[in-house]
């Protein structure tokens, strides 16, 4: 069974949701995607140790798991800032100064796109569109939506998420 370097009563907590998401699975084909879903959400994210973990309780190669996480978008193999953050780069929102938010986060937060705040406070991400062109620049914090962003602005917003 894995372990992390959580309090005991969260591994412990931890370790028995991932179980009963095993149980579930245990006999179905197909289930690699689906368990690491519930993994992800159980963890916040796939540590190699719980990988390796299914690997062998699912009877499948690392490499199948391994591939499958690191193939898909949606799957993340470090742990995530409490806020992820989504900078839109898209045509409108890149010709209407989303370099300039980016850098503005980025100078901010000490992180590049693609990185996490070491306190986990904050994730930061591009995106190719949030679909919210009319808006552009655009960016999402969590499941809120905001527009027409300057640097100073989007700093504002950002205090807002603790």
């Amino acid at each position: 069974m894995p372990t992390c370097c959580c309090q005991n009563n969260a591994v412990d907590d931890r370790q028995k949701a991932l179980q009963r998401a095993l149980s579930k699975y245990q006999n179905t084909k197909g289930a690699l995607i689906p368990l690491l879903q519930e993994a992800q959400e159980i963890y916040g994210y796939l540590p190699g140790e719980v990988m390796q973990y299914l690997s062998k309780e699912l009877k499948i190669p690392f490499s199948k798991v391994y591939g499958v996480a690191t193939f898909y978008a949606q799957f993340h193999l470090q742990p995530r800032g409490r806020n992820v953050i989504r900078v839109c780069t898209g045509t409108a929102c890149h010709v209407k100064g989303a370099g300039g938010i980016l850098q503005s986060i980025q100078e901010s937060l000490g992180i590049k796109s693609g990185e996490t705040t070491a306190d986990l406070r904050y994730t930061l991400e591009t995106v190719a569109c949030l679909g919210a062109c009319g808006l552009a620049p655009a960016m999402m914090v969590n499941n809120d939506t905001y527009g027409r962003l300057t640097p100073a602005e989007t700093l504002q917003v950002l205090k807002q998420y603790k």
